[in-house]
């Protein structure tokens, strides 16, 4: 959890807001289709109860934050420029949404869906 001082008060950013904020803006980025569990056992929990913080794991020690994204992508589209894409997007958006520098975006390819057979 991240807590901001200002003179009015303080401001706490959990983990969620940010993981919340990435998903957005990995969802948002041109070739992906969605994002994947991390693991078997949130893939069982997303059955059950949609979670707009699946897919994403944010790690925050004090002064950066490093954020792991697992996406699924688009057949037919460049998957280097996929994952370039959704890195730059996702770290734009929480640093300017935030404040706080993000050091590492990591985007680990799920899996490839074909959306439409037409």
């Amino acid at each position: 959890m991240k807590e901001i001082k200002n003179p009015m008060g303080n401001v706490y950013v959990s983990h969620r807001a940010i993981s919340t904020i990435a998903h957005q803006s990995a969802i948002e980025s041109y070739g992906v289709v969605g994002l994947a569990a991390k693991n078997f056992a949130e893939g069982i929990a997303q059955a059950i109860v949609k979670d707009p913080t699946m897919g994403v794991d944010v790690k925050y020690d004090g002064h950066s934050i490093e954020i792991d994204l697992y996406i699924i992508v688009e057949y037919g589209t460049r998957i280097k420029m996929v994952a370039e894409s959704v890195s730059n997007n996702v770290r734009y958006r929480v640093e300017k949404t935030i404040g706080i520098p993000v050091e590492k975006v990591n985007v680990h390819i799920r899996a490839l869906r074909i959306s439409d057979t037409d």
